[in-house]
Parts: structure tokens; sequence; C-alpha cells
């Protein structure tokens, strides 16, 4: 069994989505709960991205402490600036799930 973990940021912006998407997120953190596996990896194995429509929701994981924490979920005009924002910072992001 996985734990999944919010950020602060994320939770208020979790806060914002519509009802559907609020659902899906939902969903996604059953999935990593059973397996942190799922969604496509984003250059290292340890940070990930799920799509939704064109949103995407990212996240850390760890199979070591079997342990995520989810970061952002933004369209895909800003995923750049997402991917370069959480990789600036990825060392306090990690330590998160250590």
């Amino acid at each position: 069994m996985n734990t999944v973990y919010e950020t602060e940021a994320f939770t208020k912006l979790y806060g914002t989505l519509e009802k559907p998407e609020c659902e899906w997120v939902e969903k996604i953190k059953d999935q990593l709960t059973a397996n942190l596996e799922v969604g496509k990896p984003l250059r290292y194995g340890w940070f990930r991205e799920k799509k939704l429509g064109n949103k995407r929701l990212y996240y850390l994981i760890n199979a070591k402490t079997n342990k995520a924490v989810l970061l952002a979920f933004g369209p895909k005009k800003e995923q750049q600036k997402i991917v370069d924002h959480i990789l600036a910072n990825m060392e306090r992001y990690l330590k998160l799930i250590e």
C-alpha cells in the first residue's frame, strides 16, 4: 500500500478544479495508492504525469518509501513552465517523499 501526499499549493489548486477534474484526481490517487508506476515518466523515473484531455497532473514518486506527492495540475500550454519549476525545486519536493 502506497501513501499519496499533496503540496499545499496543489491542495489550494484542487479547491478550484471543476467537479469532473476533482473526481479524476481522486481516481489517480487511488491508482497511485495501488501502484506508483502509473503515468508517463518525464525525464526521470520518479517524475511523472497523467493526462486528462489537454490538462496534466504532475507528481513525484519514491518506490523505496512507497510515497507519491501531487505537485501541479495545468494545461498543456503551461507544461514547460510547470516542469521547469518542479525540476528547479526537485530537492525540496523529493524530501517530501523520503
